[in-house]
């Protein structure tokens, strides 16, 4: 039980976990197409309207830890400090993301996170679903910027400039984990590449990677 958490809140929060983790076994298992609602409410010995009370869809029920994440850098542009820039603010965000390890920035190296992401990865409709919630989010912070006086074509750049930079960084650690690496082993280094990852947004592409080889 968390501090200040109360004996219904922490029901409700195993009972959410239990469903979740029962889906996850059963789409591994099985495969995401080939599992129904009905009995991943079963397995769980809730009801079927339980499982969609805490997600709405089945999608949901993979999906939803990342989903919460996903304007995290609306938030950081929205929310950021007067005179603070845009890639500041996003910087600023990930870097203290890093500091406490922060799951949804892919530093978790729990079995069934790391069963989640390979069943995103996996399953086209969920990879989709994924895919279309940060192009929309891109697609909000390009408007947030554009409103701010910037001119609308720019502001779209820089947005893919910013989401792209915190995706990479996120599919990289991801992908160190899911090749064998400790989340810790991947943290140890996550700030001095989350450094050079915005210091390029920041400065530009300029003449990025080099002149192009004579083919030898």
């Amino acid at each position: 039980m968390t501090a200040g958490e109360g004996l219904r809140e922490r029901k409700k929060r195993e009972t959410g976990m239990r469903i979740w983790r029962t889906a996850l076994d059963l789409f591994t298992e099985r495969g995401f197409d080939h599992v129904s609602v009905a009995e991943i409410a079963a397995a769980a010995d809730v009801s079927k309207m339980t499982v969609f009370n805490y997600f709405g869809t089945k999608e949901d029920l993979v999906t939803a830890p990342m989903m919460n994440h996903v304007g995290d850098v609306v938030r950081a542009v929205r929310e950021r400090a007067a005179g603070e820039s845009a890639v500041d603010a996003v910087r600023r965000q990930f870097l203290e993301m890093v500091e406490v390890r922060d799951p949804s920035i892919g530093l978790n190296d729990d079995p069934r996170s790391l069963q989640a992401r390979q069943l995103i990865q996996n399953t086209p409709v969920l990879l989709q679903r994924a895919s279309l919630a940060f192009s929309q989010a891109q697609g909000e912070l390009a408007e947030l910027l554009a409103a701010e006086g910037g001119d609308p074509m720019l502001a779209a750049v820089a947005a893919a400039q910013l989401t792209g930079a915190r995706n990479a960084l996120i599919s990289e650690h991801h992908r160190r984990i899911l090749a064998g690496e400790s989340a810790q082993g991947v943290a140890d280094d996550a700030a001095e590449r989350t450094e050079r990852a915005f210091a390029q947004v920041e400065n530009g592409l300029g003449s990025y990677p080099g002149p192009k080889r004579a083919p030898q």
